[in-house]
């Protein structure tokens, strides 16, 4: 039996508040091993046969924190979304959810809005790459990205694992 991811919000207002409730009270390798895990497990669980790749690096270094695939029959391609995904976060500072219901999915729009030319291909605005912010800390300081399910499973398994993360602080379970 599958768990469910629950579908993401497409109003830009509710988008913006999900990352703001996403925010985090501190950011190590050791907060990215758990959410990283929690993220594997969670994937594992709501889609056993569809493998996903999950990543969580710095953003101001690229320093790659956590890996994985969620099973077997991911690709190389999975690893070329990760990064496009994570390049779109870096530059804008938001989801990539965010990023496309902002287009409302036109990537023709968004290239031109920002005169990306060629270089378009470096950036994805498709669910599945999300900022970490903390608490106090001015920018993003760090990107996780899922890449394998749909692009609103992709999104929303992240704000999921993210809140239970929180919520799990709260009840001093970690």
């Amino acid at each position: 039996m599958s768990v469910q991811i629950r579908s993401p919000p497409k109003d830009l207002d509710a988008i913006t508040a999900e990352e703001d409730r996403c925010v985090l009270p501190h950011f190590t390798a050791d907060t990215a091993w758990e959410l990283g895990t929690r993220l594997r497990d969670r994937l594992r669980a709501a889609s056993p046969t569809k493998p996903a790749v999950v990543n969580i690096t710095l953003a101001n270094s690229a320093q790659l924190l956590f890996h994985c695939a969620t099973g077997r029959g991911t690709h190389a391609d999975n690893d070329t979304w990760v990064a496009r995904k994570r390049a779109a976060v870096l530059r804008w500072g938001r989801s990539t959810w965010f990023l496309h219901n902002k287009y409302a999915g036109n990537e023709d729009a968004f290239r031109a809005k920002f005169m990306l030319g060629e270089r378009a291909g470096e950036y994805a605005i498709h669910g599945g790459g999300f900022p970490v912010r903390v608490q106090n800390v001015e920018g993003v300081v760090g990107v996780i990205v899922v890449s394998g399910l749909t692009m609103q499973e992709d999104h929303e398994v992240i704000v999921e694992v993210i809140e239970e993360y929180l919520q799990s602080l709260k009840a001093g379970q970690n």
